[in-house]
């Protein structure tokens, strides 16, 4: 049968990435499937490299990556798509919030000819009201720049070998996996799954974290917020043509117009539109500028094949 690899990102995740590693291992070996585990250690503060190292005596199939520092799960995802060799390459979450039997009917899929196999959440878990509608507006911004369905997307998925190495192939540094994953095409299908209460550990996504990695998503992969821009501009100019039209009427109608109040009013609606709108060109602009520098998207510090070690200064 052709080998598996799952990528599995990791941060400050040491009560919970020895029992991942041990249950992918059952589940996989159980199913007869090819496999190797690459867990990637995102700069984290605790015990999690040491608890990959001894998932790796363990087990030989367990190739664990050290990043010099946090670099973000994107960047951890990508390290690991760099280090899987398997024909087909999934990634998960490596707190078992997603389910690994649901890696079986993905890998049947993929065997019947799908390359694209996109883990869709049967509901959202536990998640407060705001959380719920501020995800929904960030994936309909996404849906529409991706022209895919990502209400209920993850990056829990399975890709083909093509897949993977097209998405590799992608030069800019600011990328966002799960959008990605979509953009790149090929014969794509989905399997529901239902999100699984937390065993150990808390999250790690702050409200504050999620609203900067949801703004950073955005620029990375659309227009989106220089269109708001444009249409910030366009209202300001309709408001001030209503204005003037207002202004005018009230000149030759012989009324005083109030102007102090009025003048005031207009600066602080155009400023705070410019303001924004500069803003934002600004954050892309800085964008483009880290982009130019081509700095690498991590930087790996060690790499372990099982029990044995390689360390590499990289990319």
């Amino acid at each position: 049968m052709s080998k598996l690899s799952v990528v599995l990102p990791a941060y400050n995740e040491e009560l919970m990435v020895g029992k991942t590693c041990r249950v992918l291992a059952e589940v996989l070996t159980e199913a007869k499937i090819p496999y190797e585990l690459v867990v990637v250690n995102d700069g984290s503060g605790d015990r999690t490299w040491e608890e990959i190292q001894k998932a790796g005596e363990r087990d030989a199939n367990v190739t664990g990556v050290l990043f010099s520092r946090n670099f973000g799960k994107e960047a951890a995802i990508f390290a690991g798509l760099a280090q899987a060799c398997g024909d087909v390459v999934a990634v998960m979450d490596c707190d078992l919030q997603h389910p690994p039997q649901t890696l079986l009917e993905m890998y049947r899929l993929w065997q019947e000819g799908y390359e694209v196999i996109e883990g869709v959440k049967a509901d959202r878990g536990k998640e407060g009201f705001l959380h719920k509608e501020c995800a929904g507006f960030f994936y309909d911004i996404m849906s529409k720049a991706t022209k895919v369905n990502m209400k209920d997307a993850s990056d829990f998925k399975m890709m083909d070998r093509k897949a993977v190495d097209s998405i590799l192939s992608m030069p800019e540094r600011n990328m966002f996996f799960r959008a990605t994953s979509s953009w790149v095409g090929y014969k794509t299908t989905s399997v529901e799954f239902e999100v699984q209460e937390r065993e150990a550990g808390v999250s790690k996504w702050s409200p504050w974290a999620l609203v900067k990695y949801a703004f950073t998503n955005i620029v990375a992969f659309t227009t989106f917020p220089l269109q708001f821009v444009t249409i910030t501009g366009a209202i300001c100019f309709i408001c001030s043509l209503v204005l003037m039209v207002y202004s005018l009427v009230q000149y030759f109608t012989g009324s005083a117009v109030e102007g102090y109040t009025t003048l005031l009013m207009v600066l602080l609606l155009v400023g705070s539109a410019m303001m924004i709108s500069l803003g934002i060109i600004g954050y892309y602009i800085a964008k483009i500028y880290e982009e130019v520098k081509h700095r690498p998207r991590y930087i790996v510090s060690k790499i372990i094949h099982g029990s044995e070690e390689d360390l590499e200064r990289r990319k």
